[in-house]
């Protein structure tokens, strides 16, 4: 079974904009054109588009997405590239999660003490140290003074 580009948009959830946009970048390689020049996808050219999605969502660069492309293109042979990219950009990926999820912890913090019923008294603690911390050594104090009995 073929698809026109526009089923293929409705299917991966890529605007036809993009298609073309990769097509043109050489991701796309693999997908044939019919007499009248028109792409014509099938379902293996879906999965690697698929997997394409997947490296692009998880950032790797276009360049690299081409490499990998190029080098499914240059079948069996090219196994141990396509592994050593894979590696690479899969320590990227965890690298990130690990930034990410100490980044969820200080947002996690941050929300039990506003979920707190005594929020306002530590907010105003933290506040009062800051501002003690900014005199201690004769700076200015940056803080905007609307808080109730200021």
């Amino acid at each position: 079974m073929t698809y026109t580009i526009k089923e293929v948009s409705e299917k991966v959830g890529l605007s036809i904009y993009t298609l073309r946009y990769y097509d043109k970048e050489g991701l796309l390689p693999f997908v044939a054109r019919n007499e009248a020049g028109y792409r014509e996808f099938t379902d293996g050219d879906l999965n690697i588009i698929h997997t394409i999605c997947c490296l692009k969502n998880t950032g790797m660069k276009i360049s690299k997405i081409r490499q990998y492309i190029g080098d499914v293109m240059a079948g069996p042979d090219s196994i141990e590239d396509r592994q050593q990219l894979l590696h690479d950009h899969r320590e990227k990926i965890l690298e990130q999660q690990r930034i990410l999820s100490e980044n969820l912890k200080e947002i996690d913090y941050k929300l039990d003490i506003y979920d707190a019923p005594n929020a306002g008294d530590i907010i105003s603690r933290e506040l009062q140290f800051a501002e003690a911390e900014k005199r201690a050594n004769a700076l200015v104090d940056p803080y905007i003074k609307t808080l109730p009995g200021r």
